[in-house]
């Protein structure tokens, strides 16, 4: 329960690092002597101080008796900056609780090791859980380099986005919005397709709380994308693709886009659709996007189903019974063994409405 107790306090600090450290970590670290935390650290932004160097940095000397408690395995090869590693061992700690093992084949056991053949004993597994589910997103970026995808839905409870008539202002809560923008400030990216751009002209910039705007993401097989678009005359302010099909790359339309500051992805195009997994490699591996917000309308909603693309889906309830309007996705109907199934993780009461956050069973 007392290793419990300051890992607990050592994930609270890993989350300060939200939106700043991708596609790293986030990493929470605090020192304990005799009961009491004597430092702290956590990695606040991508390329700077690691946690466990940031709350060693801050003691003038360390008990040999003390515990260091880190939410992931301290790293041992040299990145932007020195391993952990040596810090630690150079301090004279002689007990290091570690949360979970660092995915990063550079890593990957190694740090632990290293640890041990210095004579420093390793508890690991401690909160081994919730430590993995903060870096989530790092987890399937370093061992896949795809980015983590989570799909947002804001609905009525009879699971529509829309009215019949189109319109979808607003369904949910103001407090659910906020929540969106919040979201919006913790992922690398916004992902919506062309469809969206067309009906909505969104900015996809985080507004009313405090975070970072991410890259924006056009899926638009043709570069149809309309120049004086809310995305399109602030591609210079935020980093914006647009992703048409590779036959499109070479076209005066994805010049014409280039011209104006957005960058232009091509993937091949399966039955007329573009390679949405080849599109996630190209995203993850040339252009370190780790994570992905996908705010979009059904068409692309169910392409993403349909390839397994959704890591964590993101529903927002609104308390309101729509009726004739349109559904968020336009799967087929299934028979209820052959459904797709998902686990709810998390629920909770945001405003006025009800959020659930769900992944695939056996994710």
């Amino acid at each position: 329960m007392r290793h419990e107790h300051w890992m607990r306090h050592a994930l609270d600090l890993a989350l300060r690092g939200t939106g700043r450290v991708s596609p790293n970590p986030r990493v929470g670290c605090v020192i304990v002597h005799e009961g009491v935390a004597i430092a702290e650290g956590w990695h606040a932004v991508f390329g700077g101080m690691h946690a466990e160097v940031h709350a060693l940095s801050s003691l003038a000397s360390v008990p040999s008796d003390a515990t260091l408690y880190v939410t992931l395995e301290p790293c041992s090869h040299h990145g932007k900056t020195p391993p952990c590693v040596n810090a630690i061992i150079a301090s004279g700690i002689k007990h290091v609780v570690v949360g979970t093992i660092d995915p990063n084949p550079n890593v990957a056991g190694k740090g632990i090791d290293t640890l041990r053949a210095h004579g420093v004993q390793v508890t690991v597994g401690v909160l081994h859980d919730e430590c993995q589910w903060i870096n989530r997103a790092f987890i399937k970026h370093i061992t896949s380099h795809l980015p983590y995808v989570i799909l947002k839905v804001a609905q009525s409870l009879d699971g529509k986005i829309a009215a019949a008539d189109g319109t979808s202002k607003w369904i949910t809560s103001e407090a659910s919005r906020r929540r969106v923008h919040e979201l919006r400030a913790e992922v690398d990216a916004v992902l919506t397709g062309i469809g969206t751009v067309r009906a909505d002209d969104p900015l996809f910039t985080v507004r009313d709380v405090e975070g970072r705007s991410p890259a924006r993401i056009i899926v638009d097989a043709q570069c149809s994308l309309d120049p004086t678009s809310h995305l399109a005359t602030t591609a210079l302010e935020h980093p914006t693709f647009v992703c048409c099909d590779e036959a499109m790359i070479a076209s005066h339309a994805a010049a014409r886009l280039r011209d104006i500051g957005l960058v232009v992805l091509g993937a091949p195009s399966v039955q007329g659709r573009l390679d949405l997994r080849a599109l996630f490699s190209t995203l993850g591996s040339e252009h370190q996007i780790a994570s992905i917000l996908v705010e979009c309308g059904p068409r692309l909603a169910t392409s993403l189903l349909h390839g397994h693309h959704v890591d964590e889906l993101r529903l927002h309830i609104a308390p309101i019974i729509l009726g004739a309007g349109f559904a968020w996705n336009d799967l087929p109907s299934m028979a209820p063994a052959l459904a797709p199934r998902w686990n709810i993780v998390a629920q909770d009461h945001v405003g006025t409405d009800v959020h659930l956050t769900c992944v695939p069973v056996n994710a």
